[in-house]
C-alpha cells in the first residue's frame, strides 16, 4: 500500500429526527467534520429535521501509522440565516481504530451527543467512514465558511477547533471482520457486460428509484453475544417509500400498491399461449413442437407436444430486468427430434418497444405473430404471445417459471423453485373408549381367553391393557387417542386379539369404522355408546356359520373431538392456539404482513461448477397457512422481494421463518436427499408494536456438531396491524388454550404421543403439494426434538431459573447490609418505614403497587425498540464442549459406541446424583416441619407445644403491630448485638427428626 496516497472518506448520509431550532418546528441544518487538522462542512438542509446528505469528503492522512492515535468529529448545526449564525444539534466522535477498509464500511447511525451538560439534543447522524488507497481520489478541499452560494477557499493547514477533554464523553468502537461475506458485498461493483451482449439504452430502461445506501444500527443489547450475531435495523426502500423510524415515508406516488413492505422489482413477462398452423418437419408429416424464449443468456423452454401442428402451453416466463444485458427477445419455436431439434420459426422483439403494466390494469391480451425464419421472412404458421414488463404485484408472477439466477430454466426443474402457498390439514383428535366386548369366541375353547383391544388409523397403532379374566365378556374402559386430519380419508380398524403364547397372538374379530361416519363433539358432553358386531378376520363356510353362528359384539364410545386444539408444534412457538371446531373461533384480532426481502452473506452448501453456491429459498410459518418463497439458484446473496398476510387470532404467538438449501435440483433429481437447514427466525407478534414497520437483518445462527455458526443473514420487513384494539386486550384475559384442555386434560406422555403424531400427519401432507413441502422441513420448522435430553439446554435452562432469582437474591443481600448496618442512614430510614407500615398496614399493597408502576413508568424510557432474536450466549452455545454437542446430535436410540454411552451415562449419573442431593435436602425440611407436631421426637414436640401455648396467650394480649414491629427490629439488630452462631430457633429447627433413618 502506498501511504502518500491513503486518505479517509467520510461520507455523510443523512440525519434523522433532529431538534427543531429554528422557532418554527424545524431546523436547517449541516453537519461540520474535523479531522487532522482539517476542516469540512456539507451544504444546508432548509427546514428538515431528517435531512438526506449523501456528500462524500477525503481527508489527506499526514502519518498513516499514527491513524488509531487520531479521531473524526462531526457537529450538526442549525443555520440561522438572519443574524449569520449557527445552533448546536449534536456531536459524535470516532476513534481512529474503527476505522476499516472501504470493502469493510457500512453506514452506521450514530446517536448524537451533547457538548455539555446543559446542552439538549436529539437524533441520529448517518455515517460511512473508511480508509481507500486510490491515487484517483482527490482530497477535498477544507473550508472555513459555506452557505448556500459561497465557498470560501482556506488553509489545508488551518487547525481544527480545540475540543475540551470533559467533552470527549463517548466513543464508537466498530470492529469489523474483514471475512464477514455481508460487509465484502458493500462494495459497489461496476457492472461489466457480457461479450457479445449489448447495452441497454437508457430510454428504454424502466425508472426506478435508487435507493441510498442501507442504514444500520446495531442495538446494546445484542452486545452481550458477539457482534456477529447481533441484529441490524435497516432502513430499506419499500414499495417506493423510505423506511424511518418504523414508518413509511412514501416517495413514489405508485407506490400505494399490495407489496408495500417488499423493494419494487421489475420483470419482463413472456406468456406462451398457443401456436397454429405450424410446418410439418418429420417424415411423417407432424411437428413435435416447444418453445424456447431467450434474452441474452438466460432462457426458457417450455414442454414440448407430440405431433401437433396446432399445440396449447399457456406457460409464462419471467426474467428479472436488473439481469438483463439485450434489448432484444427471441420467442424461438423448435421440433423435438432425438439428435438435434429442428428449427421452425421465430418472433424478435425489440424491448424499447415492450408495454409497461402497472396493477389493477387489466391483463394484457395475447396476439398472434407471424413466425419468421433466421433471416426475418416470414413463414408459415402464428405463435400467440403477450410480452410486458411489470413488477411482483403482477398477477402472472406466482404462477410464472422465473430465472432469477439460473441461465437456463423449464418447465420441469422449474415446478421445484416456484413460490408457493399451503394451507395444512385441519386436525382432530379422535377419542375411541374401548368399553367392553361380548360373547367372544376364540380359537381354543377349553380356555378363557387374554384379550386386548388393538386400534389403528393409518400409521398410528394404539393397544388397551390384555384381561385376564375368567369370562368371554372382558371389561377395559380405556380411552385411545389418535390424530386425523381433514379430509377424512383413514377408517378406525379395530380388532380384538388373544394372547395364546409368548409373542403369539390370534386375532378373534374386527370392526372397521369409516372417520367421516364418526360423531363431532365441541364439548364434554356424553358421547351415546354404540355396539358393534366383529367379523371373522378370515373367510369360513357358510354352512359352519350357520352352525356356530358368529355373535361377538364391541362396545365403543368414538367422537371426534374439536374442543382441544390439536398442538402439532412445539407449546413455546406455538403458531395458532384456535379450536378445530370453526364455531369455537372468534374473530381475528389484527393483520400481520411479512416482507421477505433478500439474504446476505449465505454460506456456500455445495459445490457446482468448481465453486461454492447455494440454491436457498425460504419457508414461512404462521397458523394453518405455510408460504414458500421462489429458489434463488446459484447466489450466496438472493433477492426474494415476497410479501404475504396472515390474520391473527391471539398475539401469543410465534412467527417461524426459516432458510433452507434446495437439493433436489440437480441431475438425478429428488434421490433421496434431504434440503439443507440454513438457519431460522422467531419472531412473537406480542412484541410487535401495531401499525410499525419493522426492518432488520437477522443473523442466520444455526447449532453444528463443531459449534454455533452463522450461516448468512435474513432481510426481513414486518407489520402488525390491529383490527380490533379491543379484542386484542380481552385476549389477555383469556386461557391460552381452549377450554376443553383444562376440563379434560392430556398427560405429558399423551401431549408428546399426539404431537409427534400430528406432524407426521402435516408433513406427509404438505409433502404431497407441488412442490412438495419435504419432511426435513416441515419437523425443521415444528421443532420436533425441542423436547430431547441436550446437556447444553438443560445448563441454559439452570442459568435462566438462576437469572429470574436474581432480584430475590440482591433483596437477599440488600436485607443482609440492612441487618449489618453497613450503611446506617440507610438502616435508619429502612427502620422508619418499617415502623410506619407496621402502624399503618393497610398502606402496605398501595405502597407495593405504587413501586411497581413507577418502576414501569420509569422503564418504559429503556423498552426494547426490536424483536427478540436467538442469543448464543442465553442459549449456552458458546461454551458447550464437543462431546455434550455430539451427544445432542446423536439419534434416537443412539447409534454411538458402547464405550461412549457408557461415559455418558456416567456423566449422566453424577449429574443425577447432584439433583437426587438437592432434592432429598428439600424433602428433609419438609419432614422436620412435619416432625414438630408427631411426636416422632416427644421432648421437640413438647417444647414446641408449650412455646405455641405461650405464643397464643403472648398473642392475644399484645396488639400485633407491637409483635410485627419486635420481630422486625430483631432482624434488623446492630450487629453488636448479633452472635457468629446460628440462632435458637434455626438449632431447634435443625435436631428435628426426618424420614432419612427409614432410607436403605
Amino acid at each position: 500500500m502506498i501511504l502518500n496516497n491513503l486518505k479517509l472518506g467520510v461520507e455523510v448520509v443523512g440525519a434523522h429526527n433532529l431538534l427543531p431550532k429554528d422557532g418554527q418546528g424545524s431546523s436547517s441544518s449541516f453537519v461540520e467534520l474535523y479531522f487532522d487538522g482539517q476542516r469540512f462542512r456539507t451544504t444546508i438542509k432548509e427546514k428538515d429535521l431528517s435531512p438526506v446528505w449523501n456528500e462524500t469528503f477525503y481527508f489527506n492522512i499526514s502519518d498513516p501509522s499514527n491513524i488509531h492515535m487520531l479521531t473524526l468529529d462531526a457537529y450538526v448545526y442549525n443555520n440561522i440565516r438572519a443574524s449569520q449564525s449557527r445552533s448546536f444539534l449534536g456531536k459524535i466522535t470516532i476513534n481512529g481504530t474503527s476505522f476499516v477498509p472501504y470493502s469493510d464500511a457500512v453506514v452506521l447511525h450514530y446517536p448524537l451527543e451533547k457538548r455539555s451538560i446543559f446542552s439538549r439534543v436529539r437524533g441520529e447522524l448517518g455515517l460511512k467512514v473508511y480508509v481507500i488507497d486510490d491515487p484517483s481520489i482527490k482530497s477535498s478541499t477544507p473550508i472555513s465558511t459555506v452557505n448556500d452560494t459561497q465557498v470560501h477557499i482556506h488553509s489545508a493547514q488551518t487547525p481544527a477547533p480545540k475540543i475540551p477533554r470533559s467533552e470527549v464523553r463517548h466513543t464508537f468502537h466498530h470492529l469489523p471482520n474483514p471475512n464477514h461475506p455481508q460487509q465484502q458485498q458493500q462494495a459497489p461493483a461496476v457492472p461489466v457486460p457480457h461479450q457479445g451482449a449489448r447495452y441497454i439504452p437508457e430510454e428504454m430502461k424502466v425508472p426506478e428509484p435508487q435507493p441510498p445506501p442501507q442504514l444500520v444500527r446495531m442495538h446494546s443489547a445484542t452486545m452481550a453475544q458477539p457482534v456477529d450475531y447481533a441484529l441490524k435495523e435497516t432502513s430499506p426502500f419499500l414499495g417506493g417509500g423510505r423506511v424511518v423510524g418504523g414508518r413509511v415515508i412514501r416517495t413514489d406516488r405508485m407506490s400505494g400498491c399490495t407489496y408495500d413492505l417488499v423493494e419494487k422489482m421489475h420483470f419482463l413477462f413472456v406468456r406462451v399461449v398457443k401456436a397454429r398452423e405450424l410446418p410439418a418437419m418429420d417424415i411423417t408429416g407432424s411437428v413435435d413442437p416447444y418453445v424456447e424464449v431467450r434474452i441474452g443468456n438466460y432462457k426458457g423452454i417450455t414442454k414440448h407436444i407430440e405431433k401437433n401442428q396446432n399445440p396449447m402451453w399457456n406457460v409464462v416466463f419471467a426474467f428479472s430486468r436488473e439481469r438483463m444485458q439485450a434489448s432484444v427477445l427471441e420467442v424461438v419455436v423448435k421440433d423435438k427430434d432425438l439428435v438435434k431439434d429442428d428449427f421452425v420459426g421465430l418472433c424478435r422483439f425489440d424491448l424499447n418497444e415492450v408495454p409497461m403494466r402497472v396493477p389493477p390494469d387489466s391483463p394484457l391480451a395475447p396476439e398472434w405473430y407471424r413466425l419468421a425464419d433466421k433471416k426475418g421472412e416470414k413463414i408459415k404458421g402464428e405463435l400467440m404471445l403477450a410480452v410486458w414488463i411489470g413488477t411482483q404485484a403482477d398477477e402472472a408472477y406466482p404462477d410464472a417459471w422465473h430465472s432469477d439466477a439460473a441461465l437456463s430454466v423449464d418447465t420441469v426443474a422449474s415446478t421445484l423453485i416456484r413460490s408457493k402457498v399451503y394451507h395444512a390439514p385441519r386436525l382432530w383428535y379422535v377419542r375411541v373408549n374401548v368399553v367392553e366386548a361380548q360373547d367372544l369366541v376364540p380359537t381354543d375353547k377349553t380356555r378363557f381367553p387374554d384379550t386386548y383391544v388393538k386400534a389403528q388409523i393409518g400409521n398410528q397403532v394404539l393397544k388397551t391393557k390384555p384381561v385376564q379374566a375368567r369370562t368371554f365378556n372382558p371389561l377395559w374402559n380405556e380411552d385411545l387417542l389418535f390424530v386425523a386430519a381433514e379430509p377424512f380419508e383413514d377408517n378406525l380398524v379395530l380388532t380384538v386379539e388373544d394372547r395364546v403364547a409368548p409373542g403369539k397372538d390370534e386375532i378373534i374379530g374386527r370392526v372397521i369404522i369409516p372417520l367421516s361416519m364418526v360423531e363431532k363433539r365441541a364439548d364434554d358432553r356424553m358421547i351415546h355408546s354404540r355396539w358393534f358386531n366383529l367379523e371373522k378376520p378370515v373367510v369360513v363356510d357358510i354352512d359352519q356359520l350357520k352352525k356356530e353362528k358368529f355373535s361377538s359384539r364391541l362396545h365403543l364410545r368414538v367422537c371426534l373431538d374439536g374442543g382441544y386444539h390439536v398442538l402439532d408444534e412445539s407449546t413455546h412457538y406455538s403458531s395458532d392456539l384456535r379450536p378445530t371446531a370453526k364455531q369455537l373461533w372468534r374473530p381475528p384480532i389484527g393483520v400481520l404482513e411479512l416482507g421477505v426481502l433478500n439474504a446476505v452473506g449465505l454460506h456456500p452448501m455445495k459445490t457446482r461448477d468448481g465453486k461454492g453456491t447455494s440454491d436457498t429459498y425460504c419457508v414461512a410459518k404462521y397458523g394453518h397457512k405455510w408460504i414458500r418463497t421462489r429458489t434463488i439458484v446459484d447466489n450466496l446473496c438472493p433477492k426474494y422481494n415476497e410479501q404475504y398476510t396472515w390474520e391473527v387470532f391471539d398475539p401469543a404467538t410465534v412467527l417461524t421463518v426459516g432458510v433452507f438449501d434446495n437439493t433436489q435440483l440437480g441431475e438425478k433429481g429428488s434421490n433421496g436427499t434431504k434440503d439443507l437447514k440454513v438457519g431460522k427466525v422467531r419472531i412473537r407478534i406480542s412484541t410487535l408494536e401495531t401499525g410499525r414497520v419493522y426492518t432488520h437483518s437477522y443473523p442466520l445462527l444455526v447449532l453444528h456438531p463443531t459449534g454455533v455458526k452463522k450461516m448468512g443473514e435474513l432481510h426481513l420487513a414486518i407489520r402488525f396491524t390491529c383490527t380490533s384494539f379491543a379484542n386484542m386486550l380481552y385476549k389477555y384475559s383469556c386461557p391460552l388454550l381452549p377450554k376443553m384442555h383444562y376440563v379434560r386434560p392430556f398427560t405429558v406422555m399423551q401431549l408428546d404421543m399426539l404431537r409427534h403424531q400430528a406432524v407426521n400427519i402435516v408433513a406427509m401432507r404438505l409433502g404431497r403439494a407441488e412442490p412438495p413441502l419435504r419432511k426435513e422441513v416441515v419437523e425443521y420448522m415444528s421443532d420436533v426434538d425441542s423436547h430431547l435430553w441436550s446437556m447444553r439446554r438443560s445448563k441454559a435452562n439452570f442459568f435462566r431459573l438462576m437469572s429470574i432469582f436474581t432480584g430475590l437474591f440482591a433483596a437477599g443481600k440488600w436485607f443482609g447490609d440492612i441487618c449489618m448496618w453497613k450503611n446506617p442512614i440507610t438502616t435508619v430510614l429502612v427502620h422508619v418505614l418499617f415502623l410506619m407500615l407496621v402502624s399503618f398496614p393497610e398502606l402496605i399493597l398501595p405502597t407495593v403497587f405504587l413501586y411497581m408502576f413507577l418502576i414501569g413508568v420509569w422503564n418504559y424510557r429503556y423498552r426494547p425498540r426490536y424483536p427478540p432474536h436467538m442469543n448464543t450466549k442465553l442459549s449456552q452455545a458458546e461454551s458447550v464442549h464437543p462431546d455434550e454437542l455430539d451427544e445432542e446430535f446423536d439419534t434416537f436410540p443412539t447409534s454411538r459406541s458402547p464405550e461412549l454411552v457408557r461415559m455418558r451415562y456416567d456423566r449422566l449419573r453424577s449429574v443425577a446424583g447432584r439433583i437426587q442431593t438437592v432434592v432429598g435436602d428439600v424433602a428433609t425440611q419438609g419432614e422436620r416441619l412435619q416432625s414438630l407436631l408427631s411426636w416422632r421426637d416427644p421432648r421437640a414436640t413438647a417444647l414446641f407445644v408449650t412455646f405455641c401455648l405461650v405464643a397464643a396467650l403472648a398473642m392475644y394480649v399484645t396488639p400485633f403491630q407491637v409483635i410485627a414491629a419486635l420481630i422486625g427490629i430483631y432482624m434488623m439488630r446492630h450487629p453488636r448485638f448479633r452472635h457468629r452462631l446460628p440462632s435458637v430457633p434455626v438449632n431447634f429447627f435443625r435436631r428435628l427428626p426426618a424420614r432419612t433413618d427409614s432410607m436403605l
